[in-house]
């Protein structure tokens, strides 16, 4: 259990490192080719203030975009950073998940089957970004660094290597209910305004994000209701076959560099120093 001392990480695999963030700053260490490693951080845009950090389904879609602006000031104020988009995996996924999309809604004739199948290959850049590569021992060092510090606090950091490669808020145990969410909210749009334009879309887009951040968060309070057990066996299953791989000793050390860099950032103390 993390002390309530300590603030809430989230984190984010590159393909050559680890990006930490925390409520108000961010912090990346990052690997080169020779084994070089940079380490840098800064403070994080805020997106989330007042109100609308406490309204359903708002405060799911403003957090997702608060973590996503980072990632500007992230490539440019750290040299040699790497997303783990930029891959040809990555592309690939983007085509299989355009091309499928389009099939299924030819040869599908149930709008929910169209809408089921196109929310399916949604994630596949994603899922496709990760396996196979660096950046999915690189995620393991972010799962392992984040559950380390919240089972002992920053003096936990050292010993990440004894905890597992999966994490019950890992991004992974959002595909269920994006899949389930957004297929309900586009067969509505279908279904309430068949002409509807790509503003409308864009607003259900919206509120099927929000929803299945809203089913995570539940899931998160109510870890033995029959629902929560489905979002967390499939989030599982994803991570431990698809985007995670046991990382070295080497890469946790850079997690572990980055961790340092936030938490100094932060203002979070350590016992040990």
């Amino acid at each position: 259990m993390s002390d309530e001392r300590w603030p809430r990480l989230g984190g984010m695999a590159l393909r050559n490192g680890l990006l930490v963030h925390g409520p108000a700053h961010w912090a990346a260490a990052v690997r080169d080719a020779d084994g070089a490693v940079t380490v840098r951080s800064g403070r994080k845009p805020r997106l989330v203030r007042g109100p609308a950090g406490s309204v359903p389904l708002l405060r799911g879609v403003l957090r997702l975009a608060e973590a996503l602006a980072v990632l500007p000031a992230v490539r440019t104020r750290t040299p040699g950073a790497r997303f783990a988009v930029e891959s040809r995996a990555a592309g690939a996924g983007v085509v299989v998940s355009l091309v499928g999309g389009a099939v299924s809604r030819r040869v599908l004739r149930s709008p929910v089957a169209q809408e089921v199948a196109a929310a399916f290959f949604g994630v596949v850049p994603a899922i496709a970004t990760l396996r196979g590569s660096d950046a999915a021992a690189w995620h393991a060092v972010e799962h392992k660094s984040i559950a380390a510090y919240e089972s002992g606090g920053p003096d936990a950091i050292a010993d990440a290597a004894a905890h597992p490669k999966e994490h019950e808020r890992c991004g992974s145990n959002l595909v269920l209910p994006l899949v389930v969410t957004n297929t309900l909210a586009n067969v509505a749009v279908r279904t309430l305004a068949p002409r509807a334009g790509g503003g409308t879309r864009a607003a259900a887009a919206c509120v099927g994000t929000g929803l299945a951040v809203e089913a995570l968060v539940f899931s998160l309070k109510h870890p033995r209701h029959p629902v929560s057990r489905a979002l967390a066996a499939t989030g599982h299953a994803i991570q431990a076959r698809f985007v995670t791989r046991e990382p070295d000793a080497a890469a946790l050390d850079v997690g572990r560099r980055a961790m340092d860099a936030l938490l100094d950032a932060e203002g979070v103390g350590r016992m040990g120093g």
